[in-house]
This record gives structure tokens, sequence and C-alpha cells, in this order.
């Protein structure tokens, strides 16, 4: 049975899990840390980014140019002065509000990552692929998935953008593979400001004071 963009985008929050072109999938019920290297040799985890709603957008080469635009435009999106900012400062602008989101709150941030799969690069050659990567992207990190991790663990279609979100416990909330049009776009942030406000009940209880027994 044919599904509709439109639906097939709905999927991705209101059952946990939705795919473009691949077969729908179980999103995960508990938190996950992916670990990787960016092109600087920095150790990265997803683990450390919990309180915030990470969006890590990946391709293989073919879809490499393709996922980096729509990761650009998701940040710019969420951090709408990155796009007047100098290219050091571009990755930590500050994040769009919420409507009716409580002052002396903080705020959920969204934390876009490209990711870069190359696992068909051999490992001697993994300095080659970093110094290639440091020159096309001298500032901006951008994970490097040499052992297939996204792959594997998520699915992925090689020729087009890849999108896993994780909500702020970093509970997998599923995969979007496929072209993203402009209403689809338009769904895809909705849906991840509903993540944003939904943490803020997790918030305020992590912030209240346990009563102390003595």
């Amino acid at each position: 049975m044919h599904t509709s963009p439109l639906h097939r985008l709905a999927f991705l929050f209101a059952i946990g899990t939705a795919a473009l072109g691949m077969p729908i999938a179980r999103a995960a019920d508990r938190p996950v840390n992916i670990i990787m290297e960016d092109q600087f040799r920095h150790r990265c985890e997803t683990g450390e980014m919990q309180g915030d709603v990470v969006v890590l957008v990946y391709a293989g080469r073919r879809g490499a140019e393709a996922a980096l635009e729509l990761g650009r435009k998701l940040h710019t999106h969420f951090h709408p002065t990155a796009d007047a900012a100098a290219a050091e400062e571009w990755s930590t602008q500050p994040v769009i509000a919420l409507a009716g989101w409580p002052a002396g709150v903080r705020l959920p941030d969204v934390r876009v990552i490209p990711v870069a799969c190359v696992p068909e690069v051999p490992k001697p050659l993994h300095a080659v692929a970093r110094n290639r990567l440091r020159k096309e992207s001298p500032v901006v990190s951008v994970w490097l998935d040499f052992e297939d991790v996204m792959r594997q663990g998520f699915g992925m279609v090689p020729d087009e953008p890849n999108v896993v979100i994780l909500d702020t416990r970093g509970t997998s909330q599923g995969v979007l593979s496929g072209h993203v049009d402009d209403l689809e776009f338009r769904e895809l942030v909705a849906a991840i400001d509903g993540l944003r406000a939904e943490a803020l009940p997790t918030i305020r209880t992590a912030a209240a004071e346990s009563p102390v027994i003595r």
C-alpha cells in the first residue's frame, strides 16, 4: 500500500520510527550512546549530549553533499544567527526559543551532527580521510564512521540523506531516509520542537531539590 510522504513523516514520531524508501524498523526503547572520532581526532559521543535533541545526518559518499546541505538547513533553522556568524562560532549559536517556555529553565538545544560514512576506507588510509575532511571542513566537526556504525545500527540509503533523531534522554525516535521536501522539512522541525517541549517535566523534576532527611 502506498503511503504519502506526509504520512511517512508522521510515523516518525507517532509510532517512534519511519523511513523513506526503507522498511519500517522498531525504534530503540532505551538510550543509546554513539561514539566516533571527528576529523580532528576528537572523541565524540551522543551520551554527553543528553538534555538536548540530537540529530545525526549521515550518508555514503554519493549522498554526502545532500546530507551536508540538509544538516546545514536544520542547523540554521534552529540557530538562525549562524548565517551571520564567523565560521568558528557557527556551531555555537543560541537555539531558537520555544513558545511558552518558562523563564529561568534551560532550553534544550538541537545538536545537528554531520556524519561521514566511510567504512570502505581501509585503516591505513584513515589519516588521509581525516586530512581531506579537515581541508573541506576546517572548523565544523564532522564525525567519521569508519566502522559502519550508522548503517548497522539504524539502516541507511547510501545515496540519500539519512537522519537519526535522539530525544533529550538519548533514545532513538526513528530513522528518516531520502529526500526531504519543504513540507516534510516543516513537519520534521515541528516534531523536533515537540521533543524539546516534552523534556520540560523532566527538566523541572531534575532541577527540584530533594528534601534532606536527618
